[in-house]
């Protein structure tokens, strides 16, 4: 029995030429179908945590981090001298073409306060023009309220939840209370009256919540070195190629006796290997879902051959080996699970697309019945909290399409080759089958 002949009765297994009604058929379709809804929800969770590690990662990296972070020594004169914190800066900034550029910083933490209350404040000061020079503050930053202007004296931006919180916008006057040593070397509390010139997110709330900015003059005239951290953000070309590891290892040396040097990913190894971990559960999950879905093709694939016994005992009469009966029944379950890919992948990525309109959809709907079981209960509508299925709180505001094309193509010949392997034991007993105890029967 050629290949072409196991094509041609692979063939005839699907489509068969007379209208005879088969039950194992309609399995191999369900299984079919199966297969294709299951690839949805994988390939729309490869999709969408792809977007939301990518976009977690920028904001990370562009607004928090940098590529590389020098932390330096807080005796040192950078913490105490503002002139040399940005000598520091300009002479690491023509160190060589590695290096794009330098964002000096200091920061501190104290007490934002307003009529409403005081809340906790992560400060951060930092040069006047760094939302105009800095392309990740200037992308990744949205202004909700007011200016990102921090050129005028006490000028201050906050955070949107840190303003929520403090009930104040954008032309409001705040207090930040932090401390300062006096002639005796005693910790005393300093308060500063700051104007909010604007109010604005990152779209991570989780990330800046806390922050509020001020400009570097003001953060080396309000914090005091003992309390307050210096540093220089350090930009490259890459954050994730193999430059970044060489200009680091060049780097560290040579600014040894300023600082200590950190990599992007050592100063958020913790956030980003729980990204991953959780991406590789969530994956691990969906594609058990997938290995349920083709097992249903070996279910069809034994149906189908006790439907076709009496076909493959006259095909082995006729000469046909047991290798190419198996074949064709091997063939007739990759078959479905290629079409079974034809359906969910694009199924998939359609839904990837519209991820953000179908969770708006189903967060409505969630909410309806949530009020109308609220309002069952005796309660008042009014007093309904509202159900968020991707709390901004923890998640991004606006989720990035990230579509990983190679992993997408690695799922589809997963799934094809594992169509192909449940098919093995159908389509091993099929050739294994006996044309005379068949023939008999007929």
């Amino acid at each position: 029995m050629t290949v072409s002949s196991s094509f041609l009765f692979a063939y005839r297994l699907l489509f068969p030429r007379t209208g005879k009604k088969s039950n194992a058929r309609r399995s191999l379709f369900g299984a079919l179908a199966c297969i294709g809804i299951s690839l949805v929800p994988l390939v729309m969770v490869l999709s969408v945590s792809n977007g939301m590690i990518k976009g977690i990662t920028d904001r990370m990296i562009g607004l928090s981090s940098s590529h590389l972070q020098l932390i330096l020594y807080q005796n040192s004169e950078y913490s105490k001298d503002l002139n040399a914190i940005k000598g520091l800066a300009d002479s690491v900034r023509l160190y060589d073409g590695s290096v794009k550029n330098v964002y000096p910083e200091l920061q501190g933490i104290g007490l934002a306060s307003s009529s409403r209350g005081r809340f906790g404040a992560s400060i951060r000061a930092v040069a006047s023009d760094i939302f105009e020079t800095n392309l990740s503050y200037k992308n990744l930053f949205e202004i909700i309220d007011g200016s990102c202007d921090l050129s005028g004296r006490n000028s201050c931006l906050l955070g949107k939840k840190l303003a929520e919180d403090l009930g104040v916008k954008a032309g409001s006057t705040i207090r930040l209370i932090t401390t300062k040593e006096n002639s005796s070397g005693k910790t005393m509390p300093k308060i500063t009256s700051l104007k909010v010139k604007g109010i604005l997110s990152s779209g991570y709330q989780e990330l800046d919540s806390l922050w509020l900015f001020l400009s570097l003059e003001n953060g080396y005239s309000i914090l005091s070195p003992s309390s307050a951290t210096a540093l220089l953000g350090i930009e490259t070309a890459d954050p994730f190629s193999l430059e970044l590891e060489k200009t680091f290892r060049s780097l560290s040396p040579l600014l040894s006796t300023a600082g200590r040097l950190y990599r992007w990913n050592d100063l958020n190894s913790a956030q980003y290997e729980n990204f991953a971990s959780t991406q590789i559960m969530l994956l691990f999950i969906m594609m058990l879902i997938v290995l349920v879905a083709s097992v249903n093709i070996s279910s069809a694939l034994v149906m189908l051959v006790m439907e076709r016994k009496k076909e493959i005992a006259i095909l082995k009469s006729l000469g046909a080996s047991s290798n190419g009966i198996a074949l064709s029944f091997i063939i007739t379950g990759s078959v479905t699970g290629f079409f079974g890919v034809l359906l969910g992948l694009p199924l998939g990525l359609l839904s990837s697309v519209k991820f953000s309109a179908i969770m708006k959809g189903i967060e409505k709907l969630v909410n309806l019945f949530g009020k109308f079981f609220f309002f069952l209960g005796g309660g008042k509508v009014a007093d309904y909290e509202r159900i968020y299925l991707l709390d901004p709180q923890f998640y991004l505001q606006n989720i990035p399409l990230a579509i990983p094309l190679p992993q997408v193509l690695v799922i589809a010949l997963g799934t094809i080759l594992l169509s192909m392997i449940v098919s093995l034991v159908p389509a091993i007993k099929a050739g294994k089958e006996k044309p005379i105890e068949t023939l008999r029967k007929i």
